[in-house]
């Protein structure tokens, strides 16, 4: 079995980004609450700039660091954070946004149950109405309750009004773009934002290094040239940004990529669907719901062996994965989680997109887990 890489929330995780930089903006205000605190040790400002590249993990970067010569630049002083569990998108921007553990703002995976049936966080639900269900304050609406601060959002136009966006990261002003690759509109409306308001946070969001790597792997030549194009970006943002402006560069996950022979398909192999109701998460980690689950847990561990970690859902939350779980947060969790490890993945056809994935993740290996946090000042404020 390839080692695992839990969260340490509170210490080193996704969730202590915003009150850090909320303990920068707010140092020195009346009524600053006590999970306002900088435990990471970021760089003092009166302007962040924080960039979040979707799939920037860790261990891809220091393996590739020669393709991004500017954030080769700030490796080395790098923070190495985690994501929360699961090690997936929806998880970790609303990790970012609320500065909360999964166990209590609810998206606890890429999918799961919900309603009574499986719910997609990512395409959201209608039904489902996003200040109820992740009912958390996200440090956007908090900050942008001063006045002297400006609160706002870089990203694509179709994001403004999502379900996701209004659960994980409500309250900023949104700069919409039209179109991600027009690198010249997204620096010039970044360094605008910036520049509102003599204190500022703005949060601005990279999607393509993770399309790369699921359409043809993180080992690809393709997802080599889309970090070259990321990298120069940023790079011409810092220069853009004023020099005591302090830029943050992190992603809310890694990838491994999975051949089609380690694709394990559910419904192919005898027994794994025996006292199932529901099958939610993604390939590396699953979240099965049952009225079984030790018997689940069992049968699923003795046909994985090595290749996974299997828990149940009260094992899962006992040594931490999501942190501390609310209790309407509970039957959202899978009753058996099923995290796989080195380079295999769980399928189902019932979901049969999830077959040309390359690039997966979502489990607790370190080169899923493991993010950076990178900083560049070029003056203090």
């Amino acid at each position: 079995m390839g080692p695992i890489q839990l969260p340490d929330y509170g210490k080193s995780t996704l969730a202590e980004v915003l009150p850090a930089i909320a303990a920068h903006l707010l140092g020195g205000s009346s009524g600053v609450a006590d999970d306002c605190r900088d435990v990471l040790g970021i760089p003092h400002a009166d302007r962040y700039v924080l960039v979040m590249v979707d799939g920037l993990g860790h261990e891809l970067l220091q393996s590739q660091r020669f393709r991004a010569p500017y954030l080769e630049t700030l490796l080395d002083d790098a923070l190495a954070l985690t994501s929360a569990v699961p090690s997936t998108t929806a998880t970790s921007l609303t990790t970012i946004g609320t500065g909360t553990v999964p166990g209590r703002h609810g998206i606890v995976g890429y999918s799961f149950r919900a309603i009574g049936e499986i719910i997609n966080a990512l395409l959201w639900d209608d039904r489902l109405d996003p200040f109820v269900f992740q009912p958390q304050p996200t440090w956007f609406e908090r900050l942008a309750c001063h006045p002297q601060i400006a609160v706002s959002t870089v990203s694509l136009d179709k994001f403004e009004a999502s379900g996701l966006t209004q659960a994980a990261l409500r309250g900023p002003r949104f700069f919409g773009l039209p179109d991600e690759q027009d690198a010249d509109r997204r620096i010039e409306q970044t360094v605008a934002a910036s520049r509102s308001a003599s204190r500022s946070l703005v949060y601005v969001y990279e999607r393509r290094l993770d399309h790369a790597g699921h359409s043809v792997g993180c080992g690809s030549e393709e997802w080599n040239q889309t970090l070259d194009e990321i990298d120069a970006w940023i790079e011409q943002l810092r220069s853009a940004l004023d020099p005591s402006t302090c830029l943050l560069i992190t992603g809310d996950h890694g990838m491994v990529d999975v051949p089609s022979n380690h694709q394990v398909i559910i419904e192919d192999t005898p027994g794994l669907l025996n006292g199932l109701s529901l099958i939610g998460g993604e390939g590396r980690l699953r979240q099965l719901y049952t009225d079984r689950p030790d018997e689940v847990a069992v049968r699923w561990r003795r046909w994985l062996g090595e290749r996974a970690v299997v828990r149940t859902r009260g094992e899962a939350i006992e040594e931490g994965w999501f942190g501390v779980v609310d209790e309407c947060m509970r039957d959202r969790i899978g009753n058996v989680l099923v995290a796989l490890l080195d380079d295999w993945a769980i399928m189902t056809l019932t979901r049969p997109g999830e077959l040309t994935l390359v690039g997966q993740h979502g489990s607790l290996t370190p080169e899923e887990m493991r993010v950076p946090l990178l900083a560049d000042q070029l003056a203090t404020a």
